[in-house]
């Protein structure tokens, strides 16, 4: 086999299984009216959500997108500095994370949220707390989500989600925002 054939045949193997992955991740998704998803309150913006897909359950006011984010962690003060936690898949993580982001499973398994909800208890429910998955595209991301509302629901009163509406390759590292590596 030529070499350019062995990097079609590569390529091709990863862009399958990358598919397989995302597939999995979308039938996991409950939608939207199916009884699953987390339903948010009386502010819980629907303008913009798309039919099918899972409602928020956070507010406007709730959300960080990944410049400000970025801005944010690269400032001087220390003690203004998030609380991160990726609440998505092991592999992505492994891959590259938010600096300083802290690692507490798919938070769409009771595993998951079980370990999210560990780590939050012994925080003060004022802590600064941003959570951010970027497996997929939001629309159909099954674990911000239910993190959100566990933590919502823990009394947490300065929690947000980082709006990544493709995923965090693409809007994150491929925007040249910091990634560590590493645990």
């Amino acid at each position: 086999m030529r070499r350019s054939d062995r990097r079609h045949v590569v390529g091709t193997a990863s862009g399958l299984a990358a598919a397989a992955i995302f597939a999995v991740v979308l039938s996991a998704a409950p939608l939207a009216g199916d009884g699953a998803s987390p339903q948010g309150g009386a502010d819980t913006p629907k303008a913009g959500a798309q039919r099918g897909a899972p409602a928020d359950p956070w507010t406007a006011a709730q959300t960080v997108e990944p410049a400000a984010l970025a801005k944010e962690i690269s400032g001087s003060d220390a003690g203004r500095k998030p609380t991160i936690a990726c609440v998505g898949f092991r592999v992505l993580y492994e891959g590259g994370y938010i600096p300083g982001a802290s690692y507490h499973g798919p938070a769409r398994t009771d595993e998951g949220l079980a370990d999210l909800k560990k780590w939050a208890d012994g925080l003060p429910r004022t802590t600064n707390i941003v959570l951010y998955c970027g497996c997929c595209p939001l629309t159909h991301c099954p674990n911000l989500r239910p993190a959100f509302a566990a933590l919502r629901d823990m009394g947490f009163t300065h929690l947000r989600a980082v709006i990544m509406p493709a995923n965090f390759a693409t809007d994150w590292a491929d925007k040249g925002y910091p990634v560590e590596k590493g645990n």
